[in-house]
């Protein structure tokens, strides 16, 4: 290749040419395999912190019976060989009810040692339903395991096993300093083949996938395989910025989609576990949903930001700091909420009894409230309520906003269910070619307010309709509550 270079600068005469050429050819060549295995100090990492990373090995006695002959068509040429087969796997007496001997159902999911004393944190899915669980340790160890703890908000476990000597432990990292494009290092037991490793990068942050009230993973593609749950995602300097615990996947296997709740959280729950054996989470009292832009507009609010509150518990923290429903809390305890979703996690992860100041905005004004947390309680009951003032005795109906409107009667109440702490002007009927059908409104449902006032008949919708219209607004805020009593707020444009 030098030759062809110097022959060809020596063909068209051009000396600088050749000097260029030559100097060209002396550089170091770089190699493309290079920029495809990434960070070199990748298995040094994982060699440091392999160690720490265990299988955990589970399993559960299940009450089986006989299965079922299935259901044939009269006359098919396969019923006698079914009932024949079926028949033998049942015993004698062919009754399908018969109940067999328990048998013991076996999975395997990943883990990792925190404290060399013998703590382990791994995933509560992979432990939740087990009557046993195991611990196996990279030499082949076998320890049994005891929960200390488990959060299924978080899909966390903490175990503990007793080894006859110090394991090894990894630390935790720091989740909020790392970076889109960062690498990172999956260590687990995908398909129960043993410890592996793979490794990528962070794909994005703060996901929210809908698989619970406090979402915010970390999504990567490093390949997150079956049996990988409840594994560690480190980072570069081999601590553990995540636990592996989801994967997008039609197959079952990694496409290149995988989530790990970030360490910040981890740690959070971890300490809790260790310490009381459950979550201790704060309880403001309120039902909240997402500031829309029309929602936004409606409340003079610019940009659309915070959690709009739609109810208020009654027996709840917010009430008597003095949280009213319509109000939309924009910042707690010094945080900012960006987006509805952030309230509850906050909320969650500030200490039980801590007097916390809130800001709202309340009719465009913003209002700072002191509210003294309480606790909240996985099985406790959240009730929105609204005042309202008594309703008419005589029904009166009439149509606006694409809406047929009745007054809230005894008969009314009777036909479509509606609790008795519901009070308002019911909805009978919706215009399938209107805005409120796209939102899903449907009969059954009440209309409690509209701009924060109280409606108590039908003629009160209208007259708050005309009066915004007046005002030049474009869209009309409605508090509805369903039958239940729950409460939503829905934004209507005003035709």
């Amino acid at each position: 290749m030098a030759r062809l270079f110097h022959a060809l600068a020596h063909a068209v005469r051009q000396p600088a040419l050749a000097a260029f050429v030559a100097a060209a050819l002396a550089l170091p060549t770089l190699s493309a395999p290079a920029f495809a295995r990434g960070p070199e100090n990748i298995a040094d990492v994982a060699e440091k912190v392999i160690d720490a990373v265990v299988n955990i090995s589970t399993s559960q006695k299940v009450d089986s019976r006989a299965t079922p002959m299935p259901q044939l068509p009269p006359g098919s040429p396969f019923e006698e060989f079914f009932e024949e087969f079926f028949k033998n796997r049942r015993g004698q007496g062919g009754d399908d009810q018969t109940p067999r001997s328990p048998r013991r159902v076996n999975s395997l999911g990943s883990g990792f040692i925190i404290d060399p004393s013998g703590v382990v944190v791994t995933n509560n899915h992979v432990i939740s339903e087990a009557d046993e669980i195991t611990v196996i340790l990279t030499d082949g160890t076998r320890l049994k395991a005891d929960v200390i703890g488990r959060d299924q908000k978080t899909d966390l476990a903490v175990l503990r096993v007793k080894p006859t000597k110090p394991l090894t432990a990894v630390k935790f990292g720091d989740s909020d300093k790392i970076r889109l494009g960062e690498w990172v290092i999956a260590i687990g037991n995908p398909f129960s083949l043993g410890g592996s490793v793979t490794a990528g990068i962070v794909s994005a942050r703060n996901r929210d996938i809908n698989s619970g009230p406090y979402d915010n993973y970390i999504q990567t593609d490093a390949a997150i395989n079956r049996g990988n749950s409840g594994g560690p995602l480190f980072n570069l300097e081999g601590e553990v910025i995540g636990v592996n615990t989801a994967i997008i996947s039609p197959s079952g296997g990694s496409i290149g989609i995988g989530f790990a709740v970030p360490s910040k959280i981890v740690q959070a729950v971890v300490s809790q576990l260790q310490q009381y054996g459950e979550i201790r989470r704060g309880w403001l009292g309120v039902k909240i949903q997402q500031v829309t832009d029309e929602i936004a507009e409606s409340l003079n609010l610019k940009p659309a930001r915070g959690a709009l509150v739609a109810g208020v518990d009654d027996k709840g923290p917010a009430k008597p700091a003095g949280i009213e429903a319509g109000d939309v809390i924009v910042k707690f305890d010094g945080k900012d909420i960006k987006e509805m979703r952030d309230l509850p996690r906050i909320v969650a992860d500030t200490p039980v009894g801590r007097d916390v100041e809130v800001v709202i905005i309340r009719k465009g004004k913003e209002e700072k409230k002191t509210v003294k947390l309480g606790r909240l309680e996985d099985d406790k009951p959240v009730k929105a309520s609204a005042k309202s003032e008594p309703q008419p005795e005589k029904p009166v109906v009439q149509k606006s906003l694409g809406l047929q409107l009745s007054a809230m009667t005894d008969e009314v109440r009777k036909k479509y269910k509606i609790k008795n702490s519901v009070k308002g002007v019911v909805i009978t009927g919706v215009d399938s070619n209107s805005a409120a059908a796209d939102k899903r409104l449907a009969a059954g449902a009440t209309i409690v307010a509209i701009e924060q006032e109280q409606v108590k008949a039908p003629a009160d919708v209208q007259r708050r309709v005309d009066s915004l219209k007046k005002a030049g607004k474009k869209t009309a805020l409605l508090l509805v509550a369903t039958a239940e009593g729950d409460m939503l707020f829905v934004a209507l444009p005003i035709e």
